[in-house]
């Protein structure tokens, strides 16, 4: 097992490229969706109604009314080339009483904005049919010294607590992409096989004193090590170095990310079994990781996807299940105990996946000895 660890290391040690630029990718990948340090999300906002100045001045100020969104005047034409050139994601083109999104790509960012730019003009739509149907003008102020002094103040509080928890989607956002990065390292490595295996390495080892189970932990133990120190990485440079509030569990997260790992080598092992080639892995794999976050709800809101197609998919696997964890630590301060089931689902399909993985790896072993 040793001298297994140690040949994937030296490897790794003369060529570094790739586990430093998957590192990289990670953080990178965080700051570029998800917005990296807090700052509102700039939005352009434009009109080309005959009245155009004075709906954008309306709107504008309406929609700046949340800390998280800056809606910005543009030119049309400049707006639409914008988004047509990938600079922004999203544009919203104003009338009177409605709106238009121009989007280049369906990214979570362009979800949140719809949102709120939706809950505005409903809210906006509801003053104006109370305005036409009494003839106050006046209503609108009305209304919100009446919300500013209410009969009824209503107070939210959680089932542990007073404080409810403050969602922050682009922390969830930084779990999904380092989670995603994280994939195609622990994949990569465990391609190592097959790449021994069709190179010869893998029958020189065989001849060797090295027992076969040594060498299949050397394979998952380094893959599993490269993995995590992957994800450590990162989740140290986000919480120490950019300030992102993970909560005081920081132990707790490199658990959960440790049963994620081993479950995600265990499913590159199992494909491992399946393809006959290192080009063929490199083929597939990478084509199937990224669709993995998007039917496990990585990159929306908590509640989005309802189809149960998708949400049985998506417990398939692990990712649904380490988001669900990270998360009730993070923002709900979760103990251990209740984060126990998502743990145990990881840990069910890391073994499923890696006993028959590594039974299809030994069949195949065999068919090609008897040839």
């Amino acid at each position: 097992m040793k001298s297994v660890l140690w040949a994937q290391f030296s490897k790794d040690k003369r060529n570094p490229i790739l586990v430093l630029a998957l590192i990289i990718g990670s953080i990178l990948a965080t700051l570029f969706f998800a917005g990296g340090i807090q700052t509102p999300t700039k939005v352009v906002i434009f009109s080309e109604e005959d009245n155009a100045e004075e709906i954008e001045t309306k709107w504008e100020e309406l929609l700046n009314v949340d800390d998280s969104y800056h809606f910005v005047v543009t030119d049309p034409d400049q707006a639409r080339e914008e988004v047509r050139d990938g600079n922004i994601d999203v544009a919203v083109q104003l009338m009177e009483m409605d709106y238009r999104l121009l989007v280049n790509s369906e990214l979570p960012t362009v979800s949140m904005v719809r949102q709120h730019v939706d809950k505005v003009f409903q809210q906006e739509a509801q003053i104006s049919s109370l305005i036409n149907a009494t003839g106050n003008e006046n209503i609108r102020s009305e209304i919100e010294n009446y919300l500013a002094d209410a009969p009824v103040q209503i107070e939210a509080q959680g089932l542990d607590s007073g404080e409810v928890p403050n969602y922050n989607m682009n922390i969830q956002l930084m779990f999904a992409f380092t989670f995603l990065i994280s994939m195609f390292l622990a994949g990569f490595k465990v391609n190592n096989v097959t790449n021994d295996k069709v190179s010869g390495v893998w029958n020189r080892m065989i001849l060797s004193p090295i027992s076969k189970s040594s060498m299949y932990i050397g394979y998952i133990l380094y893959s599993f090590l490269a993995t995590m120190f992957q994800i450590v990485v990162v989740l140290i440079v986000f919480k120490y170095g950019m300030n992102y509030e993970l909560g005081d569990s920081l132990w707790m997260l490199v658990i959960i990310s440790a049963l994620f790992t081993f479950s995600m080598i265990s499913i590159a092992m199992l494909l491992t079994g399946i393809v006959k080639s290192p080009e063929q892995f490199y083929a597939i794999y990478p084509s199937i990781i990224p669709l993995i976050p998007l039917v496990s709800g990585a990159y929306m809101m908590p509640g989005t996807i309802t189809n149960k197609v998708l949400l049985f998919i998506g417990d398939l696997f692990p990712m649904a299940h380490a988001m669900d964890a990270t998360m009730s630590v993070i923002f709900y301060d979760a103990n251990f105990n209740e984060i126990l089931m998502p743990l145990l689902f990881m840990l069910l399909i890391g073994i499923i996946a890696m006993g028959i993985g590594i039974n299809l790896i030994e069949r195949r072993g065999w068919s090609a000895a008897a040839k």
